[in-house]
């Protein structure tokens, strides 16, 4: 691997293991500290795509889902107060939202990169992010799945309530899945920031 993709790759590794240590903690009704963290995931992803190309985005992306894949794993075989800290369902999905999300957001970025500089970060950051909080919270908790691990026990999550606490009745799960993809939202909008004043120093370095 390329020496100047290191620090990519080690902020993708330290993002995504916190946020699986993170998303053990809740914060509020319909959030974990998880959700804070992760989407900086696309940050780095679009980061990269900007400043090294699609190709490079995209080994950052295989780094992050094998890390992904390895924290789950371990995940699995550690049991907490209600069974192990993660399910076979969330595992799949976690690791499945993550690489197809990122995925799109590395082929997307690069149709839109010639665009205004803004354009191809928020574009495929926002529309990722609806894909991967689709992905995982209904692979993870969808009762409609079940059937995949009749083992596993998502009656907690598709219990109805109003949605955020004061819309339609609708499973628990889509207001956990709403909650989450608002914070990747004000996140990708904050994001932008940071995205700028990293891609243009690494231009006039180049």
């Amino acid at each position: 691997m390329q020496r100047a993709l290191i620090p990519a790759v080690l902020a993708m590794a330290i993002i995504v293991v916190a946020s699986n240590i993170l998303v053990q903690f809740l914060f509020g009704d319909w959030l974990t500290w998880g959700a804070f963290t992760y989407p900086f995931a696309f940050l780095v992803t679009d980061l990269t795509n900007r400043i090294h190309g699609a190709a490079a985005a995209r080994k950052v992306v295989l780094v992050g889902f094998i890390v992904g894949l390895a924290c789950s794993l371990v995940g699995t075989q550690i049991d907490g107060e209600f069974g192990p800290l993660v399910t076979i369902r969330v595992a799949v999905a976690s690791g499945l939202a993550f690489f197809v999300a990122q995925s799109y957001d590395v082929a997307l970025f690069s149709l839109l990169r010639e665009q205004r500089w803004w354009v191809a970060p928020l574009v495929s950051s926002v529309l990722g992010s609806i894909l991967d909080t689709v992905l995982f919270f209904f692979i993870a908790f969808s009762g409609i799945l079940s059937a995949l691990a009749p083992g596993v026990d998502v009656g907690w999550a598709n219990e109805p309530v109003p949605l955020l606490g004061a819309g339609p009745v609708m499973p628990l799960w889509v207001s956990l899945a709403v909650a989450d993809w608002m914070v990747k939202l004000a996140i990708a909008l904050v994001a932008l920031v940071p995205f700028r004043a990293i891609a243009a120093r690494a231009v006039k370095q180049a």
